[in-house]
């Protein structure tokens, strides 16, 4: 589909249990099953069956929220099975007729969004003690041996027919696009000539060789399978303490209204306002912050569910990221302000990091959402800029913002004071993909620097903050206006591709890890080759799929 043709139907991110087409979620004791059984009648969009469990964004937007619930409503759960409702094949990747038909900008989003799922999963099974196990009892191949690389422990029927691959490479004359690579000899650590013959042998291997090649970690014969599976996930639970006793909360819809005034889009959550403006080529988010008191116990947060500040706050930020992000990939700058009382906000974060180590599991999964969706943030293609005014409250956790954002500008004004404060949370707590944390990343040459923020107590007014290197730059009241208008009418004069590469670069200082290979390396280099004639052109391997013809590449090596 052509970069300009007219837009297709807004992606919809919110979904429950109850709306999936594709996924069935069962639990019993401590073991919850994730049974994939696509319908292959309800694409995310028409044009395409999803035949052989195939995927789409739909797939992984009822995957996402599954793991999402399952960590909230139910955190007595130890150990998550993902396996297949179709006989012999557990996942046949993402669907092609999807991916030929898809403009460049929606295939690059849905394999991001895909890769953060990913990343979730390995995140539950990290941090929530909910260790997911891919139980292949059919074939895996392309994003569905993806899938499993993400969990814990693979497992494959020895059936005589199921097999894993990775066949994009000799197949489409793509490559796998959600870490399949990188998990392969990073996490698995395949030797690399076994991971290259694996990667271009299209039929992939059966279980004797698989395992032989530690693509899997085992399996069992099909008169066997059922009762290895369940007897391999009991022991799990039990090496995990036994059936948690974790009362979970419900996650209710995230509530938003759409509307639209002076050529401007509103989006309007309770803690989160979003306008769309200049052409839609510019969002302005102001996020909020708590208007009551943080909760004293985990019972008082308990009780208050969802509706607690530090998880409603952040769902909100993180369903309006995602709708900018595929729903409006014209805008290229976000500028970020916040309102609110700034105690309040350095209250919150010492409330909840002070439940999560008395053992409170609900603190404990409120702060990982922060970070998730902080990381999200992150992983914005496109420009952010960091305001800050008088009545800000860029303190702790919403201090984040500012050092995700690619510039911070503060308000120098002698009558109306600004400040910014840091919390222990922006010491450790929230990392981004490279496990470093913001500041870390910040002050990565100046470690002088680091551990004078570390020192830093009370509110830090603009002429600090910016000496400090906290701030990007601290106008005064009579330049404020002038620079950070022109500051923003020039970023969203240059190329935006220039920008998205310029902003990956520089982001993520600091030492590499398998998740910042994912999202740098290997999405760019997919980036690439999926707009190369050898994969789309009118003979390339993508468009050719299924074509009886050979595809015809340009051998020429770039």
């Amino acid at each position: 589909m052509a970069e300009n043709a007219a837009p297709a139907a807004p992606v919809e991110f919110a979904t429950s249990p109850e709306q999936y087409h594709h996924w069935q979620i069962r639990i019993h004791g401590g073991v919850a099953t994730l049974t994939l059984a696509i319908d292959r009648d309800h694409p995310l969009r028409p044009g395409y069956e999803l035949k052989l469990n195939s995927y789409d964004l739909g797939v992984d937007i009822e995957l996402a929220d599954a793991i999402r619930r399952l960590r909230f409503e139910h955190p007595q759960v130890r150990c998550v099975l993902v396996t297949s409702g179709i006989a012999k094949m557990f996942c046949a990747g993402a669907n092609i007729r999807m991916l030929s038909q898809s403009s460049h900008t929606f295939k690059v989003n849905f394999c991001k969004f895909t890769n953060e799922t990913r990343c979730e999963i390995e995140d539950a099974t990290l941090n929530s003690n909910q260790r997911y196990i891919a139980a292949l009892n059919g074939t895996a191949a392309g994003g569905g041996y993806e899938l499993a690389e993400s969990c814990a422990e693979i497992y494959l029927i020895d059936d005589g027919f199921s097999a894993v691959s990775l066949p994009e490479v000799p197949l489409l004359g793509v490559l796998p696009g959600t870490g399949g690579l990188t998990r392969l000899v990073d996490k698995r650590k395949v030797r690399r000539d076994v991971a290259d013959l694996f990667c271009t042998k299209a039929e992939g291997f059966r279980l004797r060789d698989a395992l032989k090649m530690r693509l899997v970690d085992g399996g069992w014969a099909k008169s066997k399978w059922q009762v290895e599976v369940d007897k391999r996930a009991a022991h799990l639970v039990e090496q995990a303490g036994g059936v948690g006793s974790e009362v979970g909360i419900a996650l209710t819809p995230v509530e938003r209204q759409t509307s639209h005034e002076d050529d401007k889009e509103i989006l309007t959550y309770r803690f989160v306002h979003v306008a769309i403006e200049q052409g839609g080529r510019h969002a302005r988010i102001e996020l909020r912050g708590p208007e009551t008191a943080p909760p004293q116990s985990h019972q008082e947060l308990h009780d208050l569910g969802c509706n607690s500040w530090a998880l409603q706050a952040f769902r909100e930020l993180d369903s309006a990221l995602l709708d900018l992000r595929l729903n409006h990939s014209p805008v290229g700058l976000l500028s970020v302000t916040t309102v609110g009382d700034r105690e309040q906000v350095l209250a919150w974060d010492t409330a909840i990091s002070r439940l999560r180590a008395e053992g409170s599991w609900l603190a404990r999964e409120v702060q990982l959402h922060q970070s998730r969706t902080l990381r999200r943030l992150d992983n914005m293609a496109k420009s952010m800029f960091a305001i800050v005014l008088p009545g800000s409250c860029f303190a702790g956790t919403l201090a984040e913002v500012l050092w995700s954002a690619d510039r911070a500008y503060m308000l120098d004004h002698p009558d109306q004071p600004s400040a910014i404060a840091l919390h222990p949370v922006n010491f450790g707590v929230h990392t981004t993909y490279n496990s470093m944390t913001r500041l870390q990343i910040r002050f990565f040459g100046e470690p002088d620097s680091m551990t004078k923020a570390a020192t830093l107590h009370g509110p830090i007014e603009p002429s600090d903050a910016e000496r400090c290197g906290l701030v990007t730059r601290a106008p005064d009241d009579l330049d404020w206006d002038d620079e950070v208008r022109i500051a923003e009418e020039e970023r969203l004069s240059f190329s935006p591709d220039a920008l998205t590469g310029m902003e990956q670069n520089l982001r993520f200082a600091g030492q590499e890890t398998c998740d910042t290979k994912v999202f740098g390396r290997l999405t760019a280099w997919q980036n690439w080759i999926f707009q190369r004639p050898n994969a789309v052109g009118e003979r390339g391997a993508l468009t050719m799929y299924g074509d009886p013809r050979s595809p015809m590449f340009d051998f020429n090596r770039t």
